[in-house]
Protein backbone atom coordinates (compact mmCIF):
# COMPACT_ATOMS: atom_id res chain seq x y z
CA UNK A 1 0.00 0.00 0.00
CA UNK A 2 1.10 3.59 -0.58
CA UNK A 3 -2.09 5.35 0.59
CA UNK A 4 -1.54 5.68 4.14
CA UNK A 5 -0.14 8.40 6.26
CA UNK A 6 0.80 11.57 5.05
CA UNK A 7 1.68 12.31 8.27
CA UNK A 8 3.50 10.65 11.47
CA UNK A 9 0.44 8.38 12.28
CA UNK A 10 -1.83 7.78 15.16
CA UNK A 11 -1.71 3.81 15.57
CA UNK A 12 -5.10 2.11 14.78
CA UNK A 13 -5.01 3.99 11.56
CA UNK A 14 -2.18 1.48 9.98
CA UNK A 15 -5.11 -0.50 10.03
CA UNK A 16 -5.89 0.26 6.71
CA UNK A 17 -3.88 -0.77 4.19
CA UNK A 18 -4.36 -1.37 0.76
CA UNK A 19 -2.10 -1.99 -2.48
CA UNK A 20 -1.71 1.25 -4.63
CA UNK A 21 -3.15 0.65 -8.51
CA UNK A 22 -0.86 2.68 -10.94
CA UNK A 23 -3.11 4.66 -12.52
CA UNK A 24 -3.77 6.49 -9.18
CA UNK A 25 -0.41 7.42 -8.43
CA UNK A 26 -1.25 10.76 -8.49
CA UNK A 27 -3.91 10.56 -5.72
CA UNK A 28 -1.44 8.69 -3.53
CA UNK A 29 0.98 11.45 -4.44
CA UNK A 30 -1.08 14.14 -2.93
CA UNK A 31 -2.60 11.93 0.04
CA UNK A 32 0.98 12.19 1.39
CA UNK A 33 1.57 15.69 0.81
CA UNK A 34 -1.34 16.69 2.61
CA UNK A 35 -3.87 17.38 -0.44
CA UNK A 36 -6.72 15.60 0.76
CA UNK A 37 -9.01 17.38 -1.47
CA UNK A 38 -7.05 16.93 -4.47
CA UNK A 39 -6.68 13.36 -3.67
CA UNK A 40 -10.21 13.03 -3.24
CA UNK A 41 -10.66 14.51 -7.06
CA UNK A 42 -8.37 12.60 -8.70
CA UNK A 43 -10.52 9.04 -6.64
CA UNK A 44 -13.83 10.41 -8.13
CA UNK A 45 -12.29 10.31 -11.64
CA UNK A 46 -11.41 7.24 -10.84
CA UNK A 47 -14.46 5.79 -9.35
CA UNK A 48 -16.24 7.18 -11.90
CA UNK A 49 -14.60 4.71 -14.38
CA UNK A 50 -14.37 1.79 -12.33
CA UNK A 51 -17.33 1.91 -9.54
CA UNK A 52 -16.94 -2.42 -9.02
CA UNK A 53 -13.62 -1.55 -7.62
CA UNK A 54 -13.39 -2.22 -3.87
CA UNK A 55 -9.86 -0.69 -4.02
CA UNK A 56 -11.10 2.41 -4.95
CA UNK A 57 -13.74 2.46 -2.57
CA UNK A 58 -11.42 1.63 0.54
CA UNK A 59 -8.70 4.62 -1.00
CA UNK A 60 -11.76 7.36 -0.68
CA UNK A 61 -12.91 6.27 2.70
CA UNK A 62 -9.49 6.48 3.88
CA UNK A 63 -8.99 9.85 2.28
CA UNK A 64 -12.07 11.36 3.64
CA UNK A 65 -10.93 9.79 7.11
CA UNK A 66 -7.50 11.40 6.95
CA UNK A 67 -8.57 14.70 5.89
CA UNK A 68 -10.99 14.83 8.96
CA UNK A 69 -8.18 14.10 11.10
CA UNK A 70 -6.02 16.67 9.95
CA UNK A 71 -8.29 19.13 10.21
CA UNK A 72 -8.11 18.91 14.25
CA UNK A 73 -4.29 18.11 13.89
CA UNK A 74 -5.00 14.44 14.92
CA UNK A 75 -1.84 13.24 12.43
CA UNK A 76 1.62 14.22 14.60
CA UNK A 77 3.24 11.39 16.81
CA UNK A 78 3.45 13.70 19.42
CA UNK A 79 -0.76 12.17 20.32
CA UNK A 80 1.27 9.20 20.32
CA UNK A 81 3.99 9.08 22.40
CA UNK A 82 3.00 8.77 25.82
CA UNK A 83 2.15 5.68 27.83
CA UNK A 84 -1.09 4.28 26.48
CA UNK A 85 -2.00 7.56 24.39
CA UNK A 86 -3.59 5.17 21.71
CA UNK A 87 -6.57 4.88 24.52
CA UNK A 88 -6.49 9.17 24.71
CA UNK A 89 -7.11 10.05 22.09
CA UNK A 90 -9.56 13.29 21.60
CA UNK A 91 -12.64 12.00 19.88
CA UNK A 92 -12.85 14.06 16.29
CA UNK A 93 -15.80 15.96 15.65
CA UNK A 94 -17.45 15.32 11.88
CA UNK A 95 -20.46 16.40 9.98
CA UNK A 96 -23.32 13.69 9.24
CA UNK A 97 -22.48 14.60 5.74
CA UNK A 98 -19.30 13.36 5.82
CA UNK A 99 -19.96 10.57 8.27
CA UNK A 100 -22.71 9.33 5.65
CA UNK A 101 -20.36 9.42 2.85
CA UNK A 102 -17.73 7.14 4.62
CA UNK A 103 -19.82 4.61 5.50
CA UNK A 104 -21.28 5.01 1.87
CA UNK A 105 -17.48 4.09 0.19
CA UNK A 106 -17.41 1.46 3.15
CA UNK A 107 -20.73 -0.61 2.63
CA UNK A 108 -20.39 -0.95 -1.63
CA UNK A 109 -16.18 -1.86 -0.53
CA UNK A 110 -17.70 -4.58 1.76
CA UNK A 111 -20.34 -5.89 -0.82
CA UNK A 112 -17.95 -6.36 -3.80
CA UNK A 113 -15.18 -8.01 -1.40
CA UNK A 114 -17.86 -10.17 -0.43
CA UNK A 115 -18.98 -11.06 -3.52
CA UNK A 116 -15.63 -12.22 -4.55
CA UNK A 117 -15.30 -14.16 -2.08
CA UNK A 118 -18.63 -15.94 -2.27
CA UNK A 119 -16.85 -17.05 -5.77
CA UNK A 120 -13.65 -17.86 -4.76
CA UNK A 121 -12.65 -17.75 -0.50
CA UNK A 122 -9.01 -17.77 -1.41
CA UNK A 123 -8.77 -14.98 -3.64
CA UNK A 124 -6.58 -13.22 -1.69
CA UNK A 125 -6.98 -9.78 -3.47
CA UNK A 126 -10.64 -9.75 -2.51
CA UNK A 127 -9.83 -11.20 1.70
CA UNK A 128 -6.91 -7.99 1.67
CA UNK A 129 -9.43 -5.44 0.59
CA UNK A 130 -11.68 -6.63 3.06
CA UNK A 131 -9.43 -6.64 5.93
CA UNK A 132 -8.79 -2.96 4.57
CA UNK A 133 -12.08 -2.27 4.74
CA UNK A 134 -12.54 -3.59 8.64
CA UNK A 135 -9.67 -1.58 9.41
CA UNK A 136 -11.06 1.52 7.88
CA UNK A 137 -14.69 1.06 9.80
CA UNK A 138 -12.23 0.64 12.93
CA UNK A 139 -10.65 3.50 12.61
CA UNK A 140 -13.74 5.62 12.43
CA UNK A 141 -15.30 3.71 15.43
CA UNK A 142 -11.85 4.28 17.48
CA UNK A 143 -11.54 8.08 16.14
CA UNK A 144 -15.38 9.51 15.83
CA UNK A 145 -17.84 7.04 17.66
CA UNK A 146 -15.01 5.81 20.40
CA UNK A 147 -16.60 2.46 20.40
CA UNK A 148 -13.43 0.63 21.71
CA UNK A 149 -14.98 -2.52 21.77
CA UNK A 150 -16.40 -2.60 18.02
CA UNK A 151 -12.97 -0.31 17.24
CA UNK A 152 -10.62 -3.81 18.23
CA UNK A 153 -12.99 -5.84 17.01
CA UNK A 154 -12.58 -4.50 13.38
CA UNK A 155 -8.73 -4.25 13.78
CA UNK A 156 -8.83 -7.98 14.48
CA UNK A 157 -11.24 -9.07 11.92
CA UNK A 158 -8.45 -7.07 9.49
CA UNK A 159 -6.00 -9.20 11.05
CA UNK A 160 -7.34 -12.08 10.49
CA UNK A 161 -8.40 -11.28 6.99
CA UNK A 162 -4.52 -10.22 5.93
CA UNK A 163 -3.36 -13.94 7.94
CA UNK A 164 -5.24 -16.10 6.00
CA UNK A 165 -3.57 -13.76 2.99
CA UNK A 166 -0.03 -14.73 4.06
CA UNK A 167 -1.28 -18.12 4.53
CA UNK A 168 -2.26 -18.74 1.22
CA UNK A 169 0.66 -16.42 -0.32
CA UNK A 170 3.83 -16.71 2.46
CA UNK A 171 5.62 -14.14 -0.31
CA UNK A 172 3.07 -11.53 0.21
CA UNK A 173 5.25 -8.79 2.53
CA UNK A 174 2.27 -6.03 2.58
CA UNK A 175 -0.25 -8.36 4.63
CA UNK A 176 2.36 -8.50 7.37
CA UNK A 177 1.67 -4.71 7.80
CA UNK A 178 -1.68 -5.22 10.17
CA UNK A 179 -0.21 -8.30 11.44
CA UNK A 180 2.65 -6.39 12.43
CA UNK A 181 0.77 -3.24 13.51
CA UNK A 182 -1.88 -5.49 15.70
CA UNK A 183 0.99 -7.19 17.81
CA UNK A 184 2.59 -3.61 18.25
CA UNK A 185 -0.52 -2.46 19.26
CA UNK A 186 -2.66 -4.85 21.28
CA UNK A 187 1.07 -5.32 23.19
CA UNK A 188 0.65 -1.72 24.27
CA UNK A 189 -2.50 -1.98 25.40
CA UNK A 190 -3.57 -1.84 29.60
CA UNK A 191 -4.14 -5.93 30.93
CA UNK A 192 -7.71 -5.24 30.55
CA UNK A 193 -8.24 -4.70 27.18
CA UNK A 194 -6.23 -8.12 26.17
CA UNK A 195 -8.25 -9.54 28.61
CA UNK A 196 -11.52 -8.95 26.20
CA UNK A 197 -13.26 -11.53 24.74
CA UNK A 198 -12.70 -10.84 21.14
CA UNK A 199 -9.04 -10.84 21.16
CA UNK A 200 -8.39 -13.99 22.95
CA UNK A 201 -5.32 -15.23 21.21
CA UNK A 202 -4.07 -11.93 20.42
CA UNK A 203 -2.27 -11.05 23.33
CA UNK A 204 -0.14 -8.47 20.97
CA UNK A 205 4.16 -8.90 20.86
CA UNK A 206 5.35 -5.62 20.86
CA UNK A 207 8.87 -6.09 19.87
CA UNK A 208 7.52 -8.99 17.71
CA UNK A 209 5.67 -6.29 16.12
CA UNK A 210 8.59 -4.04 15.37
CA UNK A 211 10.38 -7.02 13.88
CA UNK A 212 7.49 -7.53 10.99
CA UNK A 213 7.33 -3.61 10.71
CA UNK A 214 10.82 -3.84 9.97
CA UNK A 215 10.55 -6.86 7.40
CA UNK A 216 8.00 -4.95 5.64
CA UNK A 217 9.75 -2.19 4.67
CA UNK A 218 12.26 -3.75 3.39
CA UNK A 219 10.95 -6.45 1.66
CA UNK A 220 7.07 -5.14 0.89
CA UNK A 221 6.16 -3.62 -2.71
CA UNK A 222 3.10 -1.19 -1.87
CA UNK A 223 3.64 -1.08 1.56
CA UNK A 224 6.59 -0.30 2.07
CA UNK A 225 6.61 3.36 2.65
CA UNK A 226 3.52 2.98 5.53
CA UNK A 227 6.22 0.67 7.64
CA UNK A 228 8.53 3.37 7.36
CA UNK A 229 5.77 5.96 8.89
CA UNK A 230 4.53 3.65 11.59
CA UNK A 231 7.94 2.46 12.85
CA UNK A 232 9.29 6.49 12.65
CA UNK A 233 5.98 6.54 15.26
CA UNK A 234 7.17 3.99 17.25
CA UNK A 235 10.53 4.59 17.16
CA UNK A 236 9.64 7.78 18.70
CA UNK A 237 7.03 6.25 21.08
CA UNK A 238 9.90 4.30 22.25
CA UNK A 239 12.32 6.68 22.23
CA UNK A 240 14.60 4.61 19.94
CA UNK A 241 15.47 8.38 18.39
CA UNK A 242 18.70 7.10 16.20
CA UNK A 243 16.11 4.72 14.46
CA UNK A 244 13.71 6.94 13.94
CA UNK A 245 16.15 9.24 12.05
CA UNK A 246 16.76 7.70 8.78
CA UNK A 247 13.54 6.91 8.29
CA UNK A 248 11.88 9.90 8.64
CA UNK A 249 14.49 11.71 6.70
CA UNK A 250 13.80 9.76 3.96
CA UNK A 251 10.10 10.10 3.81
CA UNK A 252 10.90 13.78 4.09
CA UNK A 253 12.80 13.69 0.66
CA UNK A 254 9.90 11.71 -0.89
CA UNK A 255 6.87 14.01 0.17
CA UNK A 256 9.14 17.26 0.30
CA UNK A 257 5.54 19.23 0.40
CA UNK A 258 4.59 17.35 3.54
CA UNK A 259 5.19 19.72 6.14
CA UNK A 260 4.18 17.60 9.61
CA UNK A 261 7.16 15.54 8.82
CA UNK A 262 9.73 18.58 8.80
CA UNK A 263 7.57 19.45 12.63
CA UNK A 264 7.88 15.65 13.48
CA UNK A 265 11.93 15.97 12.63
CA UNK A 266 12.46 19.10 14.56
CA UNK A 267 10.93 17.62 17.83
CA UNK A 268 12.69 14.26 17.04
CA UNK A 269 15.70 16.06 17.39
CA UNK A 270 14.74 18.29 20.14
CA UNK A 271 14.40 14.96 21.89
CA UNK A 272 17.48 13.70 21.93
CA UNK A 273 19.55 16.96 23.36
CA UNK A 274 19.79 18.99 20.74
CA UNK A 275 18.10 22.33 20.71
CA UNK A 276 16.37 21.90 16.75
CA UNK A 277 15.44 25.36 15.39
CA UNK A 278 17.15 25.47 12.27
CA UNK A 279 14.44 23.11 11.05
CA UNK A 280 11.51 24.67 11.63
CA UNK A 281 13.58 28.11 10.54
CA UNK A 282 13.98 26.62 6.82
CA UNK A 283 10.52 25.69 7.12
CA UNK A 284 9.19 29.67 7.89
CA UNK A 285 11.59 30.30 5.07
CA UNK A 286 9.58 27.83 2.60
CA UNK A 287 6.38 29.51 3.75
CA UNK A 288 7.90 32.97 2.22
CA UNK A 289 9.02 31.65 -0.76
CA UNK A 290 6.12 30.08 -1.35
CA UNK A 291 7.29 27.09 -2.10
CA UNK A 292 4.44 24.10 -3.46
CA UNK A 293 2.60 22.54 -0.80
CA UNK A 294 3.27 25.46 2.17
CA UNK A 295 1.31 28.27 1.14
CA UNK A 296 -1.77 27.10 3.21
CA UNK A 297 0.58 26.59 6.33
CA UNK A 298 -0.30 28.88 9.14
CA UNK A 299 2.71 31.01 10.40
CA UNK A 300 0.88 30.35 14.34
CA UNK A 301 1.99 26.91 13.59
CA UNK A 302 5.46 27.81 12.94
CA UNK A 303 5.23 30.18 16.27
CA UNK A 304 4.14 27.18 18.35
CA UNK A 305 6.59 24.75 16.71
CA UNK A 306 9.82 27.19 18.11
CA UNK A 307 7.78 28.16 21.64
CA UNK A 308 7.14 25.07 22.35
CA UNK A 309 11.20 24.06 21.60
CA UNK A 310 12.37 26.45 23.59
CA UNK A 311 9.85 26.28 26.62
CA UNK A 312 11.45 22.59 27.20
CA UNK A 313 14.89 23.99 26.65
CA UNK A 314 13.97 26.58 29.65
CA UNK A 315 14.34 30.32 26.95
CA UNK A 316 11.47 31.19 28.78
CA UNK A 317 11.54 34.52 27.36
CA UNK A 318 11.96 32.97 24.28
CA UNK A 319 8.87 31.07 24.19
CA UNK A 320 6.82 33.16 25.71
CA UNK A 321 7.38 35.61 22.32
CA UNK A 322 6.73 32.52 20.21
CA UNK A 323 4.02 31.55 22.06
CA UNK A 324 2.01 34.82 22.06
CA UNK A 325 2.41 35.27 18.84
CA UNK A 326 0.90 31.57 17.93
CA UNK A 327 -2.37 31.90 20.14
CA UNK A 328 -2.50 36.10 18.88
CA UNK A 329 -3.82 33.86 15.20
CA UNK A 330 -5.19 30.96 17.24
CA UNK A 331 -8.04 30.74 14.90
CA UNK A 332 -5.42 29.59 12.37
CA UNK A 333 -4.66 26.70 14.44
CA UNK A 334 -6.43 23.17 14.34
CA UNK A 335 -7.70 22.18 17.59
CA UNK A 336 -4.74 20.32 19.24
CA UNK A 337 -1.96 23.11 18.05
CA UNK A 338 -4.26 25.77 19.37
CA UNK A 339 -5.02 23.90 22.50
CA UNK A 340 -1.53 23.34 23.02
CA UNK A 341 -0.04 26.68 22.30
CA UNK A 342 -2.41 28.20 25.41
CA UNK A 343 -1.49 25.49 27.62
CA UNK A 344 2.14 26.26 27.23
CA UNK A 345 2.14 29.51 26.93
CA UNK A 346 0.17 29.49 30.68
CA UNK A 347 3.14 26.75 31.94
CA UNK A 348 6.01 29.69 30.68
CA UNK A 349 3.87 32.04 32.84
CA UNK A 350 3.74 30.32 35.94
CA UNK A 351 7.21 29.10 35.38
CA UNK A 352 7.96 32.62 35.65
CA UNK A 353 6.12 33.91 38.21
CA UNK A 354 3.33 35.13 36.03
CA UNK A 355 0.20 33.27 38.09
CA UNK A 356 -2.53 35.52 36.35
CA UNK A 357 -1.40 35.67 33.52
CA UNK A 358 -1.08 31.47 33.55
CA UNK A 359 -4.84 30.90 34.78
CA UNK A 360 -5.78 33.44 32.11
CA UNK A 361 -3.81 30.91 29.40
CA UNK A 362 -4.99 27.71 30.74
CA UNK A 363 -9.06 29.06 30.72
CA UNK A 364 -8.24 30.07 26.90
CA UNK A 365 -7.08 26.47 26.66
CA UNK A 366 -10.14 25.01 28.38
CA UNK A 367 -12.09 27.31 25.97
CA UNK A 368 -10.63 26.57 22.69
CA UNK A 369 -10.95 22.74 22.72
CA UNK A 370 -12.71 21.32 26.10
CA UNK A 371 -12.43 17.60 25.11
CA UNK A 372 -8.77 18.11 23.88
CA UNK A 373 -6.20 15.99 26.37
CA UNK A 374 -4.14 19.61 26.64
CA UNK A 375 -7.30 21.10 27.71
CA UNK A 376 -8.06 18.53 30.84
CA UNK A 377 -4.58 18.96 31.44
CA UNK A 378 -4.94 22.69 31.99
CA UNK A 379 -7.98 22.74 34.77
CA UNK A 380 -5.51 20.69 36.52
CA UNK A 381 -3.25 23.94 36.69
CA UNK A 382 -6.24 26.24 37.29
CA UNK A 383 -6.34 25.04 41.26
CA UNK A 384 -2.10 24.17 41.35
CA UNK A 385 0.55 26.28 39.49
CA UNK A 386 1.96 24.09 36.64
CA UNK A 387 6.04 22.70 37.90
CA UNK A 388 8.31 21.34 35.64
CA UNK A 389 10.52 18.16 37.10
CA UNK A 390 14.64 18.13 37.26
Amino acid sequence: MRFLAAGILSALNLFAQQTAWAPYDGAFNHFYNLEYDQAIAELERGLAAHPDSANLHNYMAQCIQFREMFKVGALESELVTGNNSFLRRPKIDTTPEVEKRFFEEVRQALSLSEARLKTNPNDTKALYALGVTYGLRGNWNFLVRKAWRDALSDATLARKMHSRVTEIDPSDYDARLVQGAHDYIIGSLPTFYKMLGFLVGYRGDRERGIRTLQEVAQKGKANSVDAEVFLCAIYRREEKWKAAAPLLQDLIQRFPRNYLLRFEQAQMFSSTGEKEIATIQKLAALKKSGAPGFANLAEERIWYQIGNIQFWYRDYDQAVANLKKAVAGSAALDLNTGTLAWMRLGQVYDMTNRRNLAVEAYRNAINFAPQAEAAKESRRYLSTPYRREG
